[in-house]
């Protein structure tokens, strides 16, 4: 009786071990197939563009010690109506102004470790940006400042920034050739083999380029060039494609 029930325990688990072995197979020859019944492509689209706007920003500032905080803010203020109607010549509008408030920080010389807190040097700044559509204006504008520091303004100025405020709509447009470039490669591929590209599977979008113009300089994360006039637009697809 004993052994009865073990062959019968050992006939079970062969069995149960076939059916389990069987599934894994199937699962394993499905997965292949639909492998071989697939092909993944990256395509990518470009478009030379020029930049629609851009921004100038810079700072005006004055250093002064503690005790003639006063007179640093008379001189700030002095400073504002001469950087004004310096941008009021270069024919600049009031609502593509923006002006900071006054800032002060402390400036840290070891030197001055002992001196009296009222004589330690403090820098008030101000930070002037202005944005337009108009870019050769913004452009001569970065070219002229040498006349506010010629008035006594001390006056630092950063990079032009040059931006392209259509990329939304052109990423749209690309990302439909990227895809359409995937395609064609995808049937590059397997032209040789006698079969042929069919419907789209899956798709997902690289990230964005904006580089200057004939660069190839990308970036894994994507990147956004704004010392440039003329870009270079590009967008990457990784496309799916079922294959007859």
């Amino acid at each position: 009786m004993n052994n009865k029930n073990f062959f019968s325990s050992v006939q079970f688990i062969i069995g149960l071990a076939l059916i389990v072995s069987a599934i894994i197979f199937s699962v394993a020859f499905y997965n292949s197939r639909t492998s071989t019944d697939s092909i993944s492509v990256t395509g990518s689209a470009s478009k030379e563009v020029v930049s629609d706007s851009a921004k100038f920003s810079g700072n005006f500032s004055r250093t002064i010690k503690l005790s003639n905080l006063k007179v640093g803010y008379v001189q700030m203020a002095s400073d504002l109506k001469i950087v004004k109607s310096f941008l009021k010549a270069q024919q600049i509008e009031d609502k593509d102004i923006t002006i900071s408030t006054v800032s002060m920080e402390q400036n840290y010389d070891y030197n001055q470790s002992n001196v009296s807190p009222a004589e330690k040097d403090y820098t008030l700044r101000q930070t002037v940006e202005v944005a337009s559509g108009d870019i050769v204006k913004i452009g001569n504008l970065a070219q002229a400042i040498q006349s506010l520091i010629n008035q006594g303004v001390i006056f630092s100025v950063y990079p032009v920034e040059y931006y392209y405020k259509n990329l939304p709509q052109t990423r749209v447009e690309l990302l439909s050739e990227a895809v359409a470039d995937a395609k064609k490669r995808a049937e590059e591929i397997v032209s040789g083999s006698g079969q042929k590209i069919g419907a789209l599977k899956s798709a997902a979008s690289g990230v964005v380029q904006v580089l200057p113009a004939n660069s190839l300089e990308i970036s894994d994360y994507g990147t956004y060039d704004t010392s440039k006039i003329n870009k270079s637009i590009m967008v990457t697809v990784k496309a799916a494609f079922e294959i007859k």
